[in-house]
């Protein structure tokens, strides 16, 4: 059965969890959703997984989204790395302790996996990255102008049933932090070198937010083995546009790692 709870991390930020049940000898998968996305966006894609691979799931929202607390201080350019070592590591502790786990983060969440595997923890199985950014291209930031536009038109009210009331606070917080004229320096690719547990890269071809230099920066710098695989007639979230193709790749590397 799926279960839900909440986790107080502290006086200001309390996350909304769901888990999955499966084999308790497998490592837990943990979904890290996208830069507007949350739980409930993952649409049943991570209950076919986890059955898939008899593979234990956790899903949570970060902070700012779906049924989490809001955002309390203005976001920085170095977000992405706050939630990798600041709040991941907390959720970790809380509901896995020292059992194995395998990170799978969709866009936002990606790079978040990924600055999280350079930390090295030792009960990390492996990484499935899918959007994942490590710098900023020049098509993320008109595909950001794009969705920013159509957002201030009214065309994006979907958001307003997964995130309530935060939905304006938290898409402004994305959109504006990387919009911003320092955030075209970011760059993460001199954490790749440090990460060494295996890792399967994957993108959609058609991907409007990012390239396949973000795949090759990744699978070529990073030091433990890495695959990728680009899907076609696949846009930015390849689990949603092809979703029998990916389950098909992930479970493939997840049982590789297990």
């Amino acid at each position: 059965m799926r279960m839900m709870g909440r986790l107080n991390l502290d006086k200001d930020r309390t996350l909304y969890y769901e888990t999955i049940p499966g084999n308790p000898a497998l490592p837990v998968l943990i979904f890290l959703h996208e830069g507007l996305g949350c739980t409930a966006m993952w649409d049943g894609f991570a209950k076919q997984l986890c059955e898939k691979t008899r593979c234990p799931g956790l899903i949570y929202d970060r902070q700012g989204y779906g049924r989490s607390s809001a955002l309390t201080t203005p976001r920085t350019i170095r977000y992405l790395h706050d939630y990798a070592n600041d709040e991941l590591p907390q959720v970790i502790d809380m509901e896995i302790g020292d059992h194995p786990y395998l990170l799978i983060g969709h866009s936002d969440g990606g790079s978040i996996a990924l600055i999280h595997g350079a930390r090295k923890p030792p009960q990390l199985a492996g990484i499935i990255t899918e959007a994942a950014h490590v710098f900023v291209e020049p098509v993320t930031l008109e595909g950001i102008r794009r969705a920013t536009h159509a957002f201030a038109r009214g065309k994006l009210k979907g958001l307003y049933k997964f995130h309530g009331d935060k939905t304006e606070q938290i898409f402004y917080a994305w959109s504006d932090t990387w919009l911003s004229p320092e955030f075209k320096f970011w760059n993460i690719e001199d954490l790749l070198p440090d990460i060494e547990t295996p890792l399967l890269v994957i993108q959609g071809e058609d991907d409007q937010y990012g390239t396949i230099k973000q795949v090759d920066a990744i699978c070529s710098q990073v030091s433990g083995n890495a695959a990728s695989a680009m899907i076609e007639t696949c846009g930015h979230t390849p689990h949603s546009d092809q979703p029998e193709k990916v389950i098909a790749a992930m479970t493939t590397f997840i049982q590789s790692v297990s």
